[in-house]
């Protein structure tokens, strides 16, 4: 959530920024619905003012014994009209606050302007697309012909859009995992954590999924009201909702492996084929709690640390600066990491890395103690993938494969694979 502040000081510089992302927001409604609640609030707290002098009066009138009751209809008018103008305050800021949690982040100077997609901006490349002399099978068909991957298997289950995985490609996974789990903990001093796969509608809200993304959420309960998890962004970021964290404390980072569930209700007809795009599927997660002054640079390293995990099992990636139009509602300004996939020759998203500012902090309350003033003020919150398991699970099927469809185990992974080195039809 911005700063309400923001509204009040500079409209004209809110407005334009949400333009940026093509937000349809309206400042003259904004005003109108701020200047309606200021002229209630006054009358309110006159109310309450002269309701707390008629019975202040009535106090000194019993002392001295006079009759009371003209100012005790006075102070029963007072408090009528005083209950209504609370009633009405009390619908305005209500309306004011689903307004405001339903406008996204301010976006980074730096992100560039775009509607879509394509307007992305490429920074960098690592890694050297491998050149096969035979044609490059995509995972569906390497998994299939390894009989470790089975769509069909989970349709039956399940629905569409749920796999199973099998043998040696299923501790594949696992490995990949493991890796991911190790490196960020060990080499980038980042704190394991297990967190709840089900959260309450106040977590989804501290995070920005609640209200607007309700629709790509798996609600699983109504008394309590529980969802699924749609990222381990929001079990681990609403540890800190509601607490004040000492300077010293700061930064906290925090890795974290979890499934993830999703509708893809704005997904209908993409990536139909594969394990692209699931309603179940792995990621470790990454994210960190810091000072507001050092959040551009943890963004930086955080993304960096996304990234040594293609580097370590020799993945060939892309860096990605997302437009406008493309960053998503909380983000502030986000990389996406797109890995080569041969088989869709193509990069396709493994990871993306965003830096939120101070905008989920509002809405969590997370903050931290300043010991310059002794006040608390609001953390920024950064998180991003390190990695989607799955798709790296498919870019190391794709990346690996040789002309029969065998995979090559990468270097990295060999501790967690128990002696085998290729997954082969005869692998077991």
């Amino acid at each position: 959530m911005l700063d309400p502040r923001l509204f009040r000081t500079d409209l004209d510089f809110v407005t334009e920024q949400l333009k940026r992302r093509s937000f349809n927001f309206n400042p003259e409604f904004y005003v109108d619905l701020e200047v309606r609640r200021k002229a209630v609030q006054i009358k309110t707290q006159e109310l309450q003012n002269e309701r707390n002098s008629r019975s202040k009066a009535i106090g000194q009138a019993k002392a001295k014994g006079q009759d009371v009751q003209a100012l005790l209809d006075e102070v029963q008018q007072f408090g009528d009209a005083l209950k209504t103008a609370e009633t009405e305050l009390s619908a305005i800021q209500q309306q004011m606050e689903v307004l405001m949690e339903g406008i996204p982040n301010i976006l980074d100077a730096s992100v560039p302007e775009g509607k879509s997609e394509e307007l992305n901006v490429e920074l960098s490349r690592w890694g050297d697309v491998p050149v096969f002399d035979f044609e490059a099978k995509d995972h569906v068909d390497l998994g299939t012909q390894l009989k470790g991957i089975d769509f069909e298997l989970g349709v039956k289950i399940a629905s569409s859009r749920f796999v199973v995985l099998t043998g040696p490609l299923a501790r594949l996974q696992r490995a990949i995992i493991q890796l991911m789990l190790d490196t960020h903990a060990a080499d980038h001093g980042y704190d394991e954590t297990y967190v709840p796969f089900l959260v309450n509608a106040q977590s989804l809200r501290g995070t920005g999924q609640l209200p607007k993304f309700e629709a790509d959420l798996f609600k699983a309960s109504d008394e309590p009201a529980l969802y699924l998890i749609p990222t381990a962004e929001v079990p681990v970021t609403n540890r800190v909702r509601d607490d004040i964290i000492e300077a010293k404390d700061l930064p906290l980072k925090y890795v974290c492996h979890s499934p993830c569930f999703r509708s893809e209700a704005g997904a209908y007809g993409r990536d139909v084929r594969g394990m692209i795009r699931q309603h179940q599927f792995e990621k470790v997660e990454l994210v960190q709690i810091v000072k507001p002054e050092d959040s551009e640079q943890a963004h930086e390293e955080l993304t960096q640390h996304a990234e040594n995990i293609l580097k370590k099992l020799n993945l060939p990636y892309r860096k990605m600066l997302l437009c406008a139009g493309d960053t998503g509602f909380s983000s502030a300004k986000t990389y996406d990491l797109e890995v080569w996939l041969p088989g869709q020759g193509a990069y396709r998203e493994i990871s993306s890395c965003s830096n939120f500012r101070d905008f989920q902090a509002r809405r969590l309350q997370a903050r931290w103690r300043n010991p310059e003033t002794g006040k608390p003020e609001l953390v920024h919150t950064i998180n991003g993938s390190g990695l989607a398991a799955g798709r790296t699970l498919i870019a190391v099927m794709e990346n690996y494969q040789d002309a029969d469809g065998n995979i090559t185990i990468p270097e990295a992974l060999l501790p967690y694979m128990g002696g085998l080195h290729v997954i082969s039809s005869g692998s077991n």
